[in-house]
Parts: structure tokens; sequence; C-alpha cells
């Protein structure tokens, strides 16, 4: 409504002085914490040829990371470092599933209740949620995990032989990289050798004693006849489940091998993950 023709608009206190005023009066910063403050006079020029004076004051303030740290991430490093020690549970057992699911679960609860902590911002997505979103995203990832190595021991009877490609590749290649060697054990071989029964009678003098002779030694060659079809279907039912088990164990290793290859890699991504964030997050605080 006037200008600076009529109304000259100054500075009344210097920019340093209004900080430190407040600072002082600020007893309880809150979320936010008061960085800085500039100051700077400007002349606005309309068409018509009149002038104001403008004065703008620049605020610098910055989020408290504290109240962030403490009551979100933390409890979040926790969770997932649970979750990573949750793969020293047997495999074969479904308490690892059931765990991990109750993590998720936990997890999932304390993200709705920690919900109105999380900063708003505009089109920009918060470092912070994208930490919350990739914990998520890895105790899913561990869960699908251990069902799909639960399936594969419980199942392995009903599997069909282990295919070449993946003995050289998980029992071989990945065997040698988590350090999981299979135990080498000497195959029993049973070895069933009929021979033959010759039963020979020495010819007497006397024919009344020869024919008992020759009917007990028949009677003798049908039951050594019986015993070794006995004997043989024995024979064929133990190789049968000799090859049955052998099946099985290569299955069952090969889903030992997986899961602490998996477990390694789980680890290692974690460490990354964090680091990086964690650079990402010095990088930025100090910008």
């Amino acid at each position: 409504m006037h200008t600076a023709d009529r109304v000259h608009m100054y500075f009344g206190r210097s920019v340093e002085e209004i900080l430190q005023r407040s600072n002082e009066l600020m007893q309880t910063m809150g979320e936010w914490e008061l960085l800085g403050m500039t100051s700077y006079k400007h002349n606005l020029v309309t068409f018509d040829g009149n002038s104001w004076d403008e004065l703008t004051y620049y605020i610098t303030l910055r989020r408290q990371a504290t109240l962030y740290v403490v009551n979100l991430i933390i409890p979040s490093c926790f969770l997932i470092t649970l979750d990573l020690f949750s793969f020293i549970l047997p495999p074969q057992s479904v308490d690892r599933s059931a765990f991990k699911m109750t993590l998720i679960l936990g997890y999932t609860v304390f993200l709705l209740l920690m919900n109105e902590l999380l900063p708003v911002t505009g089109n920009t997505i918060p470092l912070l949620n994208v930490f919350f979103s990739i914990c998520l995203a890895l105790m899913v990832a561990s869960l699908l995990e251990t069902i799909v190595i639960t399936n594969m021991l419980h199942n392995s009877k009903d599997f069909p032989p282990v295919p070449r490609w993946l003995r050289v590749l998980v029992l071989e290649v990945m065997a040698r990289l988590v350090c999981l060697y299979r135990k080498k054990k000497d195959d029993g071989v049973i070895i069933f050798q009929n021979q033959a029964s010759v039963v020979e009678t020495k010819a007497g003098a006397d024919a009344v004693d020869q024919s008992p002779a020759k009917d007990t030694a028949s009677e003798t060659v049908v039951e050594l006849r019986e015993l070794r079809r006995h004997v043989q279907a024995i024979h064929r039912h133990v190789s049968k489940g000799s090859q049955l088990d052998h099946k099985t164990e290569e299955w069952i290793h090969i889903g030992h091998v997986v899961d602490r290859f998996l477990f390694i890699s789980y680890a290692i991504f974690i460490t990354v993950s964090f680091i990086t964030i964690i650079v990402i997050w010095i990088h930025w605080d100090n910008v």
C-alpha cells in the first residue's frame, strides 16, 4: 500500500543477534534444529514504476535424527539381525518358518504403530522409508527361501534323481564356496555267491544204505535252491532301498548347501546395504 518513497523498511537487528536470541529462547528443540538464518533486502519494482521495500529471512532447519534412530532404526536392526540368526535353526524343522512368519508379523505391526513418526516430505522418498522397505523385503525373501528348503528336505523321496548339471553346480561348485563338503561313505557292497551244491555219494555195497542218502541229498538241494531265491529277493530289495537312500541323501545335501549359500549371501547383502545407507546418511548430513 505504501511505496518506498513513503515507507522505508530496514533490519532493526542483525541476523546474528536474532539467531542467538532464538536459540536462547528455544528451550525444547523438538523434531527440528535451528541451524542458521540469513536476511536479504530487495526492491520490488512493478510495471508502473512504483517500488516497494521487501525484507526476506531465510531460516535453515535440520530434522533431529536421534528420535528416529532410537525409535525406528535400532529396533529394525535388531529384528533383521534376529531374522539373520534364525538360519541357525535346523531347516528341516517347521519352527524356522514359524519363527520367521512371527518376525514378519511383528515387524509389520511395528511399522504400523510407528507410521506417525515417519517424516512427511514432498515428491522425494525419504531414505528412512527405503530402509524399512529393504528390511521387510529381506524378511519376506528369507521366509520364501525357508519354505523352498523345507519342502526340498521333506519331499526329497518323491523327487526324481538329481540332474547332472544340478549336481555339478551345487555339490561341487557351491559346496566348495560355502565349505560344506559331502562326507564320503564306503558303499557297502553285498556279494552273494551261489555255488552249485555237489553231493557225491559213494557207491556202497549195500543198496539199502544208498537210497536214504540220495533222498537226503535231493531234499538238501531243494532247500538250498529255495534259500537262494529268498537271498536274491532280499538282495534286490536292499539294492533298491540303497538307491532310494542315495537319491534322498543327494537332495538333502543340496538343500543344506543352498541354505548355507543363501545365508551367506543374505548376511553379505545386509552388511552392504547397511553400510551404503550409513554412508549416504553421513553424506546428506554433511551437505
